[in-house]
């Protein structure tokens, strides 16, 4: 099958023609002649064998074919132009859009962003961060960082790193804390799960809580470790993901007992095809978490 010679100067004509209602508003524009762009759009009229304009005494009004045309065309428009300017120094700049649970983004991501972008210049990534609960598919994301056991439904999963929980506090309450059972007398701050705390009570040892302790939920580690360093209470939190913090001594981890609830997943629709952008960002994270 032969394809039509696209008339693009005349749907261009059109387009401008189009969006001030006005051949002369249009000719300055595209530093034509109005006599130009009048002829350009009879000729595109001409071509499809409809009529795209009402010749108005003050200007024009669009025809129900034109008003079909026009958002086509400023879509095709508005796409080519984001596209050229994706072109830079002879390189394509491409796009690359990546999902992360919050911890994850600020704990663990974000220090080593620029070493990302120091090799791979003519990516532009774009970061969005959620509480762990992510559409891939209905937000338009190449890729989702999520915490979990890998299991999700359409999606590929591949394995990053382990984060496993364990008891943070600033150091005034740290010091409060000889043994598990201290606990008991601190306001525990915890995620939407409400099994991790027994989980860990019982790896230090507690099978049964002698009480029912004060607990704080939160829908975000990072909410709940702030609320941890303004001394509200105890958080059990990825001690991994909060390295900085506890590097710089504004948190301890008074004990060594973890447990292990999931992991961090770099995870993909099955249906996406791989961009290059997407197999350097996926070589980069499995470098760097080795």
């Amino acid at each position: 099958m032969i394809r039509p010679q696209l008339p693009l100067n005349a749907l261009r004509a059109f387009e401008a023609s189009a969006r001030h209602l006005s051949f002369t508003r249009a000719a300055v524009e595209l530093c034509v002649t109005q006599a130009a762009v009048s002829h350009q759009v009879k000729s595109l009229e001409s071509q499809l064998g409809v009529t795209l304009f009402k010749r108005l005494p003050r200007g024009l009004m669009l025809t129900r074919e034109g008003e079909t045309l026009l958002p086509v065309l400023r879509d095709s428009f508005d796409r080519i132009a984001e596209t050229l300017a994706c072109f830079e120094g002879g390189h394509f700049r491409e796009v690359l859009t990546v999902g992360a649970v919050g911890t994850f983004a600020v704990g663990w991501l974000l220090p080593r962003l620029a070493d990302f972008q120091k090799k791979h210049p003519f990516i532009d990534l774009r970061l969005s961060t959620n509480n762990n609960r992510v559409d891939v598919a209905a937000e338009g994301l190449d890729y989702a960082i999520r915490f979990g056991a890998g299991a999700w439904h359409g999606i590929e999963a591949q394995r990053l790193i382990e984060a496993p929980l364990s008891v943070l506090c600033i150091p005034d309450i740290a010091r409060q804390l000889r043994e598990p059972a201290d606990l008991l007398q601190q306001t525990l701050l915890r995620s939407y799960r409400a099994d991790e705390w027994p989980e860990w009570f019982q790896a230090a040892g507690l099978s049964m809580l002698a009480a029912s302790p004060r607990s704080i939920v939160f829908d975000s580690s990072l909410a709940m470790m702030e609320a941890a360093l303004q001394g509200v209470g105890v958080a059990l939190a990825p001690p991994l993901m909060f390295a900085r913090q506890l590097a710089a001594q504004a948190i301890c981890q008074p004990f060594p007992v973890h447990i292990t609830t999931g992991s961090y997943w770099l995870t993909r629709l099955q249906s996406r095809p791989e961009t290059s952008a997407m197999a350097a960002f996926k070589g980069w994270l499995q470098q760097v978490v080795q």
